[in-house]
């Protein structure tokens, strides 16, 4: 057996030294370095006495006959995001801000299973199996027969999930940080510690075919916590997003091997739990006020789902000598840029005021279709005019001001047509999607620079 060694490692990013130093120089943090146990070197010359075992080796065609179905919870919203069930033997990461909801949202989800006769296992390193049945009281769940445990040790869960005496086809791990092998030398939720316990655990339910799902924490930056190599031993790593001051929540997820990325499913923090919102653009949009300037609407699109969201702009003029940029819900780099294009490009002066940019509901938006809405939400905050009330944008920007074309627009203007928008602006490249929604008029542009000139059209009406 070789000789357990010491070494030095990052707990924020997993780096490894050979000694100990007050900063990281991969990451660049304070004090995140811990000395940890850790196994012996792989011995040299493989290649002499010892022999390895023979490995049988399958063919990739096989009988689809004997593929096993996916569990699906009948929770839409959460089947959506995992790309329409869990498959058994995969492993799922959900990551999330402490109090966001990620216990409540997996304990509805057993029960959900458990209803449908799925053998549901629910251990909590972090609360003890009272705590769990008052919430699952609170809940309305207290009859569920889900099998409760409040246990850390890796052996000891492996153990009673193999003697289980019905098998158990889905294993809930909350959290991944608080699991430990007594075998190794290190506090639990250590790199190391984490790293081996998901190992172990990710093992025996591929090879009994157990879904498993592990809550991991998150750090300030709103990563999830532990080595990096965590999200590539998952098949499916999920972020449970949402703010306090709102009411609803969104599961987004970021990696996914059975289904696509950047699918998101929307919730809403009720007292009877969280409750699927079938309509997410209805209610991002529901507290809209129509003819207030700076306001647009974007037709967005967060992996195969359209997306309707209001885009929120305040210009002012600015008192010092470095104007202030704050955004929520959108890349603070990006707005640099539209900002810097409406300059150059159409002369409209922004560099003396100060710009505040919101994505209305709490929500964020990653993708590049939303320029066009940014743009027109800060034309129309600086000459203090509104937009039409029933027309939607969507487009990316150059550098050079052109407006280009983006993905799924059919999607993007069936979703506005069903919430009853009239209009729309988006990339003249797009005409067999404007031919397919005749009940939408449709602006095609092929430079920012119209936009700018239709509002000042607007204005003088």
């Amino acid at each position: 057996m070789a000789k357990a060694q010491k070494s030095y490692i990052c707990q924020s990013c997993g780096a490894v030294t050979s000694r100990w130093a007050g900063k990281c120089e991969s990451c660049n943090e304070w004090n995140t370095i811990q000395e940890e146990q850790t196994e012996g070197s792989v011995p040299k010359g493989l290649g002499g006495k010892q022999k390895g075992n023979i490995i049988d080796f399958v063919d990739l065609k096989h009988d689809t006959s004997k593929i096993y179905p996916r569990l699906q919870t009948r929770i839409a919203e959460f089947d959506r995001v995992t790309g329409g069930g869990l498959v058994p033997g995969s492993a799922i990461l959900i990551g999330g801000d402490p109090g966001i909801g990620k216990s409540t949202l997996l304990l509805q989800a057993v029960c959900a299973l458990n209803a449908n006769n799925v053998s549901c296992v629910y251990i909590s390193g972090e609360e003890s199996t009272d705590q769990i049945r008052m919430r699952a009281n609170r809940l309305g769940l207290g009859d569920s027969s889900v099998k409760l445990a409040s246990a850390t040790n890796v052996r000891d869960i492996l153990a009673s999930v193999k003697s289980a005496p019905k098998s158990v086809q889905l294993l809930v791990i909350d959290s991944i940080q608080t699991m430990y092998i007594d075998s190794i030398d290190s506090a639990p939720g250590t790199v190391t510690q984490v790293r081996s316990s998901a190992q172990e655990i990710i093992r025996m339910a591929k090879n009994r075919n157990i879904s498993v799902i592990f809550v991991g924490h998150v750090t300030k930056d709103g990563t999830i916590a532990g080595p990096r190599v965590l999200e590539h031993l998952v098949d499916t790593v999920m972020y449970f997003e949402g703010d306090r001051s709102h009411h609803f929540r969104i599961l987004r997820a970021v990696k996914n091997r059975f289904g696509p990325t950047d699918e998101i499913g929307v919730f809403e923090m009720a007292e009877q739990g969280l409750i699927e919102v079938k309509n997410p653009s209805a209610l991002f949009l529901s507290q809209r006020h129509e003819g207030v300037a700076g306001s647009a609407v974007l037709a967005a699109l967060e992996g195969t789902r359209p997306l309707l969201v209001e885009v929120q702009a305040l210009v002012a003029p600015s008192s010092l000598g470095t104007p202030r940029r704050a955004v929520l819900g959108w890349d603070h780099n990006r707005l640099a840029m539209i900002v810097a294009v409406l300059e150059t490009r159409c002369s409209i002066s922004l560099s003396s005021h100060d710009i505040f940019l919101n994505i209305a509901g709490g929500i964020r938006i990653n993708e590049p279709a939303a320029d066009l809405a940014v743009a027109a939400a800060l034309i129309s905050a600086i000459s203090n005019v509104a937009l039409p009330s029933d027309m939607v944008f969507f487009g990316e920007i150059g550098l050079a001001g052109e407006v280009r074309q983006v993905s799924q627009p059919e999607l993007r203007l069936k979703e506005s047509s069903k919430l009853g928008f009239e209009r729309a602006t988006i990339p003249q490249l797009n005409k067999k999607a404007a031919k397919k929604n005749s009940a939408i008029i449709v602006k095609e542009i092929i430079h920012i620079r119209e936009l700018s000139e239709s509002l000042v059209s607007i204005a003088a009406q």
